[in-house]
């Protein structure tokens, strides 16, 4: 079973290892969501959908269905 960013729990960190799929915005890209890059969980809203990241210092927020295709490890 892969682990993605849409099975963090909040305050959990991790490292990027992989993104596994093209429909991963070219923003999301931009702002540091790279492998080896660090991650963490700040909150999610209701429903889980969506999920405030802390990627390398810039906050983010993506849907649970873009996360469940960032595969990480967690540290």
């Amino acid at each position: 079973m892969k682990v993605t960013i849409a099975n963090l729990k909040r305050g959990q960190r991790a490292l990027i290892k992989e993104i596994t799929s093209d429909i991963i915005p070219l923003k999301l890209l931009e702002m540091g969501c790279l492998p080896g890059n660090e991650v963490q969980l700040l909150m999610t809203a209701p429903f889980q959908c969506p999920m405030y990241l802390n990627v390398n210092g810039s906050h983010l927020a993506i849907r649970k269905e873009i996360a469940s295709q960032i595969e990480i490890q967690i540290i």
